[in-house]
């Protein structure tokens, strides 16, 4: 008798052992990998789409079978020990350490890391079974996860097992550490996550950042702005910078003009289009989704006392997921390229203290500006673009020429300046 239990334990720990590989297999089988069995061919394959389909209800059957073989083996150990030994506290203190063992080894650790390791194999073997069982179980399985929920607070367990965020977050990195997904990749999917929780004011280009044009300018003034800031979408103003009107297009400029050669001295207000407002707190994922569904690229973000912020465009948003966007002509230049006779290109980053000293001049500041193309913008009074020039004074009287170069990357910001002595000096 004694021996007939023992080996009806083992029984249910090998079928317990089958059910957690079971689970760890279809638990990491994609429906994609599915149909690329399925394409492939594969024996079982059509099994494993099935289970590929409705994931959920054959995880309750496999986690059923292990809890239920597992519960029974627990039993037989404890009826065992309570026959053979006299004393109780020494039968249920081996039966607990004869279980504990083997739930943790046999039916916890080795199995699951079978299954991780071997998933489609796997889950292909635990179709053949799994199918024919969650037919004869019917509803049970489902039956039970209610009243789980009925003692469960809050939403409970309604779908069966299930990924939080932060564990499809682990989920990547581990996939991306295993050499299955690219750093890249890796970085691309926690930026989607994270597009979630930006503001449109985190990606949005400043106010002090934009080339605008006025309302009582003619086409052709807003065409030549278009062509030399290298900007496709110019904001169109009122009174003044945060009365924001509209948005003219360069391709409704080209347009028009093509038509009528005359149009060239029509107002740019009879060529902009209306202008889209967002408040600055919306989030990025939300505005991504309006912009996709109202073919609108371009949106003039407001902030909380009604003034313009900045404004965004689809290609902003699209930066926070796959980063910098930037095109063929952008190259990486350095600080400084002397060009002779006191000439120099520096780039718009550069510190002003430091093009002082390409002039002599040990100790240049300025409370307003840190660098260079700060320093051009506050001359100009405005922001600078390609050709834009200006004279600004050097702390021993003399006089630099400062000359904006041909802008680089998706926000055409001028990226070198030319630096050059005014004549006479």
């Amino acid at each position: 008798m004694t021996a007939q239990l023992i080996v009806g334990a083992i029984a249910l720990v090998v079928v317990a052992w089958l059910a957690a590989c079971a689970e760890a297999g279809i638990a990491r089988t994609s429906s994609f990998r599915a149909a690329e069995s399925v394409r492939s061919g594969r024996r079982g394959s059509a099994k494993l789409a099935q289970i590929a389909d409705d994931p959920t209800r054959y995880l309750n059957v496999a986690l059923l079978v292990r809890v239920a073989c597992e519960m029974a083996a627990g039993v037989l150990v404890t009826y065992v020990c309570l026959r053979e030994f006299t004393v109780t506290w020494q039968a249920l203190t081996l039966a607990i350490g004869v279980m504990v063992l083997v739930s943790y080894v046999a039916v916890g650790v080795s199995p699951r890391t079978i299954g991780r390791q071997h998933p489609l194999n796997t889950a292909t073997a635990a179709a053949y079974v799994l199918l024919p069982l969650a037919r004869i179980m019917g509803p049970i399985p489902q039956l039970l996860i209610l009243i789980g929920n009925a003692l469960t607070p809050g939403k409970g367990f309604r779908k069966g097992p299930f990924a939080s965020e932060a564990e499809l977050r682990a989920m990547v990195d581990l996939a991306e550490a295993e050499s299955l997904i690219e750093d890249d990749e890796r970085r691309m999917v926690h930026s989607v996550f994270e597009l979630g929780d930006t503001l449109v004011r985190e990606v949005m280009v400043p106010r002090t950042d934009l080339v605008c044009i006025e309302r009582h300018k003619t086409v052709r003034q807003a065409l030549t702005l278009a062509l030399r800031s290298g900007f496709s979408r110019i904001p169109v103003t009122g009174e003044n910078e945060d009365d924001i009107v509209g948005i003219v297009y360069l391709k409704d400029l080209a347009r028009k003009t093509h038509i009528n050669r005359e149009a060239e001295a029509d107002l740019v207000s009879t060529a902009m289009r209306p202008a889209t407002f967002v408040p600055d707190t919306k989030n990025a994922d939300d505005l991504l989704r309006e912009m996709q569904l109202e073919r609108n690229h371009v949106a003039v973000v407001i902030d909380e006392y009604g003034g313009t912020a900045g404004i965004v465009t689809i290609e902003d948003i699209l930066e926070e997921i796959v980063g910098e966007i930037t095109d063929e002509y952008d190259r990486e230049l350095p600080q400084v390229e002397e060009l002779g006779e006191n000439r120099f290109r520096v780039t718009a980053r550069l510190d002003i203290d430091d093009l002082g000293e390409l002039y002599g001049i040990h100790e240049y500041d300025d409370e307003d500006v840190e660098t260079v193309g700060g320093l051009l913008a506050k001359a100009l009074g405005r922001v600078p673009i390609a050709g834009a020039t200006a004279v600004v004074d050097l702390p021993d009287g003399r006089s630099l020429r400062l000359t904006a170069e041909s802008p680089a990357g998706r926000r055409n910001k001028i990226v070198t300046v030319l630096a050059e002595p005014v004549e006479g000096d």
